[in-house]
């Protein structure tokens, strides 16, 4: 089947004297995997590659430092997309739930509407909303409301950890448990996986490591429970209906959910030299996509990119991309989150276990002792930290 994912070269390579440093790249031995001969994940033995090529790229073009700092524009865009979704609700409160009215609005207009918003608490989590750090966490709560249910305020610390701890085993929640690729290892599984992965992406994160509560928590969860019961008050239980279904549907058979599967996994098998720890070969572990889709995400889809720059907001990838363009111009891409979805689930070489997987690295964010600056990718008094998040 043909491949979603395009190169210049058969390996990515970087520009002279700036490439990545690889100590070398190999699967796990089995005797020592946890999940033994089920374990089929790629795993390395090397540093994230985004620091590297961070460090490498601030040194040739220091000038990119000053693309770091919030997006006043996000607050805008934000609040267009809340009040459209309440507006939707509005309209849709004398229709039966169970119509195509209903469904097709959802799914046209709510679940790219919700998709934008799961994005945007994506980019307030990195402080790019605001420059106060209270300001953002409030600030996400709000762009929560039409999701339906709370989750911005546990979405952080997850997040921030998964830049942290990109691929490291038992800290970075994006990664697929090897229970789930075992069992959905099959094209049935896989399209169930599609379906489904807001559910699997919205539970998994509990079962790897829980977050302690605090404040912020139960802020969310008040304020979003405030508004639910508001919305069935004021316009009806099919208003609240309505949201959920565009967040459901805005994880499940969607294109602009193939970003959640084109960013990180790894659609063209590893060839043996790859897997031969000797040779230094990388695996690329995450993956660009420069298509239409970004107006409506954020620009997402300039994945390496944001890891490289957590701290530059997505109005500023583009610039980003250009100044440093020698450094993406090799590396692999995706031309359709469609096709993304489609290769998923009908291409046998490709499933969950597609994954580059670390044993050590990185570390937890928000483990219970508060933020430092760090972690927030802020200085009350310098602003944003460039390269950090």
């Amino acid at each position: 089947m043909k491949s979603s994912v395009t190169t210049a070269t058969q390996q990515p390579k970087q520009p002279a004297k700036r490439s990545l440093t690889v100590k070398g790249e190999t699967q796990r031995p089995e005797q020592s995997t946890p999940q033994g001969e089920h374990d089929h994940f790629f795993w390395t033995y090397t540093e994230e590659p985004h620091r590297t090529r961070r460090q490498a790229i601030i040194k040739a073009h220091p000038e990119v430092t000053k693309l770091c700092g919030p997006e006043p524009l996000t607050k805008y865009v934000v609040a267009f997309v809340v009040s459209l979704q309440v507006f939707c609700a509005y309209l849709l409160r004398d229709k039966p739930f169970l119509s195509w009215p209903t469904f097709l609005t959802a799914y046209i207009i709510g679940a790219t509407s919700n998709q934008n918003l799961f994005l945007a608490i994506h980019e307030i989590s990195h402080n790019l909303a605001f420059r106060s750090p209270l300001a953002n966490r409030v600030f996400a709560v709000f762009a929560n409301l039409p999701i339906g249910i709370p989750y911005s305020a546990s979405f952080r610390p997850y997040h921030l950890t998964h830049h942290k701890s990109l691929g490291v085993d038992g800290l970075d929640t994006d990664l697929p448990t090897a229970f789930e690729a075992l069992f959905l290892d099959s094209v049935g599984g896989k399209a169930f996986f599609c379906t489904f992965q807001i559910l699997f992406y919205a539970l998994r994160p509990m079962f790897v490591y829980q977050l302690p509560l605090t404040k912020i928590h139960l802020f969310n969860v008040v304020a979003q429970l405030v508004f639910d019961y508001a919305l069935v008050q004021l316009i009806g239980g099919k208003a609240l209906g309505y949201m959920i279904l565009s967040s459901f549907l805005a994880g499940s058979l969607h294109p602009c959910a193939g970003h959640f599967i084109a960013e990180h996994y790894v659609f063209e098998k590893p060839s043996k030299d790859a897997m031969n720890a000797a040779n230094k070969i990388p695996i690329p572990e995450t993956y660009s996509y420069y298509g239409v889709l970004n107006f409506f995400t954020y620009n997402v889809g300039l994945h390496n990119e944001h890891h490289d720059f957590p701290a530059v907001p997505w109005t500023r990838l583009p610039k980003l991309n250009k100044i440093a363009h020698e450094f993406y111009d090799d590396l692999p891409t995706h031309k359709s989150w469609v096709n993304v979805i489609w290769q998923f689930i009908w291409d046998k070489d490709v499933s969950l276990w597609c994954r580059v997987k670390r044993e050590e690295g990185g570390r937890r964010v928000g483990g219970g002792n508060g933020w430092n600056e760090e972690d927030l990718g802020h200085n009350e008094k310098k602003g944003p930290i460039p390269g950090v998040l």
